[in-house]
């Protein structure tokens, strides 16, 4: 039971310490770099506060890392409910967390072509920074892909928390109702894309899962009812 204390704990921990490189890397650094439908000023941006940029990738780079480490955390932790339903949830996050990764290549394809290798002389510079937006404006489209995955994997976890017995009810509700958020925003985003603002607000509303790592970090998980559960699947 202790070590299922130390489990969740760091479970929140891990989560929380994403609530605070998220929004610097997916929210602050591309909307001070990029300058919407203008390709040469988002391009002189990213030369000029380069190292600004490659901090923002850095911190991507972290979270990725953070999710590899939560996939096989998490499943422990609800494995004992219905360990079939906490593999897809699992898959679908390593799934979320895979795209994630590779959706890295495409800022370093944008500072690439930014960055006067003398191999691009080939091409002239309006068309170095029209690509430079492409792959930036890609990054953006892939997070909305993502949030698939991340949506499947809430709904399910939500589940999960909701039927375990040693984690309270209205924290499953709550992955519920954030996994319907990502769900709309990716959704409304693909077959709406007039509606983009709409969908972000919507998106903002799945913040409320953060009430699942600031429960595991204040009073973790009820030891007994998991070891009952653990004992009980076997």
């Amino acid at each position: 039971m202790n070590s299922i204390q130390t489990t969740a704990r760091v479970t929140g921990v891990l989560m929380l310490l994403m609530v605070i490189l998220a929004p610097f890397s997916m929210i602050y650094v591309p909307s001070t770099l990029i300058v919407a439908g203008d390709a040469t000023a988002t391009a002189g941006n990213l030369v000029a506060a380069e190292s600004l940029f490659r901090l923002a990738m850095a911190s991507d780079a972290v979270i990725f890392l953070i999710e590899i480490a939560l996939c096989a955390l998490l499943y422990g932790l609800l494995k004992p409910v219905n360990q079939t339903v906490a593999l897809v949830a699992t898959f679908a996050r390593l799934a979320m967390t895979i795209i994630q990764g590779i959706n890295l290549l495409n800022h370093f394809f944008a500072l690439l072509l930014v960055g006067g290798a003398s191999f691009l002389t080939a091409f002239q510079p309006a068309q170095l920074h029209a690509l430079a937006l492409l792959f930036l404006n890609a990054h953006e489209a892939v997070v909305l892909l993502w949030g698939f995955a991340f949506g499947l994997h809430l709904l399910l976890s939500g589940y999960l928390i909701y039927q375990s017995g040693y984690l309270p009810r209205l924290v499953g509700v709550a992955l519920v109702m954030a996994a319907f958020c990502y769900f709309t925003q990716s959704f409304g985003n693909l077959l709406l894309p007039q509606a983009k603002a709409l969908f972000a607000t919507i998106g903002l509303l799945s913040a409320i899962e953060i009430v699942l790592p600031l429960w595991l970090l204040v009073k973790g998980v009820n030891g007994a009812q998991w070891q009952k559960r653990l004992l009980a699947a076997v």
